[in-house]
């Protein structure tokens, strides 16, 4: 084992050998008494007493505070803690073993009361910290409750990030251990508000910011990103955040969420996962005029020039990190997200859970919702508003699990799904003027312009809003549904809570406590007639952290649309009885890192029966090789 001197010693080699050599184009390592020797060579040339710069070197903590001989306290070697006349740069030096003070300020290796008392004494931890030592479950009891303290969501997501930012592992205990409670607070509705005021609570950046500023250097850019071993990368250019619009270089918020959901629920782990933000500008003038606005101030690029920064961005990732990295598109506009899945499915390994992880989730509620209301996907009519990303994308999953069970053509298991735009009921008289992703959607039919004339006239079994409007399933709309349906089935799918289409207590008082009610945010339980519901909600949370286990235990090198259905099906079949005797269709997030790990176990099986997995042999036990590679935040003992 090496000594803290000569841990130091290397480390601080290492990274000068990282660095290229010296100033003058040498190459290979250098001592850390080398690098001294230079430094202080170079402090005499400086022509007046110095002055106080801000840049101040780091020494090893445990070089420093253990080293044979004191310096007298008086001398200042190299100058950077008295200013001189005229500031001179100096280096930010920071070399340091895992000891001590900065051990105490590493996210990744801090306990914080929980290092034992041998570990006070290996690491020079000794005086640092309050005599206390406490175990884990009782800093995670702590931790709660100072939350639950707090009364506005957003302060609990900025405590909840600088815990993440402080101690790593304390972090994911606390998510995975109450992650009914906290899944609100670190993902939808608060990660919403988060975003739109993220430039006022920014404190440390999380992530990697590629602007088009860095348009011929990004591969540079993801070269500055410490770790090399990128499983997950989650990117958004926020132009689409949410329901909530274009809120630029802000939207990193998303990025960094879903990633925390990949480590706590999917057992990713977090050095693997890379949040990235694509700043190519803003069109909220809100945004451009706010002196706290963390990104590029100008309109929106779009064209050509988005298309070659997106290009370029693509190109690097798969360069540095190779083609079994999975690169998750997420709330990109419309115009964009299916423009860019099309172009990359084809050479990268990419995911878009706007389209793919919302169709995935959603599918699965309509399977389970099935074992409550009878009949096949095959047997029900469907009706969307909204026919975007997510309601395009949940269409053409339903479209094709059917044609699956049926041996149909897809063209004929279509007929079955009906959308509302802003226009109204997408009919083939409008073909012409229809947007792409849209035209697939086009039936005949005679032009209706109101939800409430489409829901009487097909009369669907199943309402699915995909908006971002809130209140559009109106007391007439719901009513309707019931009046032709025992069970109607509807799902109020947009984000946040806010722009949720109906609340589960409008859903359920307007059906009389009939309905089959999911939501894409949370709701309450509700109370009808004496009974309680506990409406299901349908979110993404259930199917992308599995699903990215599974590409990744698997060095799957494709994603294929097989993949999303065997996910759909796995999630379906964990909803028991006494779920849906409390009116939800889906399991509770208790156990979700046991789902997530048959999710990943099934998207693996698929990716090798399709030929796409690289990691060989394959497992003879998916699910438990799954639980095998996940991470868990337990604390380690340090030597």
């Amino acid at each position: 084992m090496l000594s803290a001197r000569a841990a130091a010693a290397s480390h601080a080699a290492s990274l000068w050998k990282r660095g290229g050599g010296d100033a003058g184009g040498g190459s290979g390592c250098m001592s850390c008494m080398e690098v001294r020797r230079r430094r202080a060579a170079a402090a005499p040339v400086r022509a007046a007493p110095p002055k106080r710069v801000e840049a101040v070197a780091m020494e090893s903590a445990a070089e420093t505070a253990h080293s044979d001989k004191e310096a007298p306290a008086a001398e200042d070697t190299y100058g950077e803690d008295s200013p001189p006349e005229e500031e001179l740069p100096v280096t930010p030096w920071a070399f340091s073993v895992a000891s001590g003070y900065t051990l105490l300020r590493d996210p990744h290796h801090n306990k914080g009361l929980a290092f034992s008392e041998k570990e006070r004494d290996a690491h020079y931890l000794r005086g640092l910290l309050p005599p206390a030592v406490v175990s884990q479950e009782l800093q995670v009891k702590k931790i709660m409750h100072d939350l639950r303290q707090y009364k506005v969501p957003l302060q609990r997501y900025v405590a909840m990030m600088d815990l993440q930012e402080r101690n790593e592992r304390l972090f994911y205990k606390l998510l995975i251990d109450n992650v009914e409670e906290l899944l609100p607070v670190v993902y939808t509705p608060t990660v919403g508000e988060a975003c739109q005021k993220y430039g006022s609570i920014f404190r440390r950046p999380q992530g990697l910011y590629v602007s088009l500023r860095d348009k011929g250097k990004v591969l540079d850019v993801l070269r500055n990103w410490p770790e090399r071993n990128i499983q997950v990368i989650v990117v958004t250019d926020g132009e689409r955040i949410l329901g909530l619009g274009d809120l630029g270089c802000q939207g990193m918020g998303i990025p960094v969420g879903k990633l925390s959901l990949y480590t706590a629920l999917g057992g990713v782990r977090p050095s693997a996962c890379l949040p990235i933000t694509i700043d190519v500008g803003t069109n909220n003038e809100k945004l451009l005029n706010d002196e706290f606005y963390i990104g590029i101030r100008q309109r929106r690029a779009t064209g050509e020039e988005y298309h070659e920064l997106m290009e370029e961005f693509m190109d690097a990732v798969k360069h540095i990190y190779g083609e079994k990295v999975l690169i998750q598109f997420e709330d990109f506009a419309n115009h964009n997200a299916f423009d860019l899945l099309a172009k990359y499915s084809k050479s990268h390994l990419v995911f878009n859970d706007d389209i793919q992880g919302t169709a995935s989730v959603v599918l699965a509620g309509l399977l389970s919702s099935l074992k409550v209301v009878g009949g096949t996907l095959a047997e029900h009519t469907y009706l969307f508003l909204g026919a975007g990303e997510a309601g395009t994308g949940i269409a053409e999953l339903i479209a094709l699990e059917i044609s699956k069970q049926t041996n149909a053509p897809i063209e004929e298991c279509r007929k079955k799904i009906w959308l509302v735009d802003s226009k109204g009921l997408i009919v083939n008289s409008r073909k012409d003027s229809l947007q792409p992703f849209k035209k697939s959607w086009a039936h005949e039919h005679e032009p209706l312009t109101t939800l409430l004339d489409a829901v009487e006239s097909i009369k669907p079994t199943v309402l699915i809003g995909t908006s971002g409007v809130g209140r559009t399933f109106t007391k007439e709309v719901i009513e309707a549904m019931a009046s032709f349906n025992e069970r109607p089935i509807i799902f109020s799918l947009s984000n946040p809570t806010s722009h949720s289409e109906c609340t589960a207590e409008e859903a359920y008082n307007w059906t009389q406590g009939r309905a089959v009610f999911a939501s894409g945010s949370p709701f309450d339980p509700v109370e009808y007639n004496g009974k309680t519901y506990v409406p299901g909600q349908s979110n993404n949370a259930y199917i992308f952290p599995g699903f990215g286990l599974g590409v990744v235990i698997s060095g799957a090198t494709r994603v294929h649309e097989d993949m999303l259905l065997a996910a759909s099906e796995t999630l379906a079949e964990q909803a028991t009885q006494e779920n849906f005797d409390k009116g939800s269709i889906f399991p509770p997030f208790t156990n979700i890192r046991k789902i997530s790990a048959q999710i990943a176990a099934s998207v693996a099986a698929k990716a090798y029966e399709l030929g796409l997995a690289t990691r060989l042999p394959r497992p003879r036990d998916l699910e438990k090789y799954a639980e095998s590679c996940m991470y868990t935040p337990i604390y380690r003992s340090y030597r």
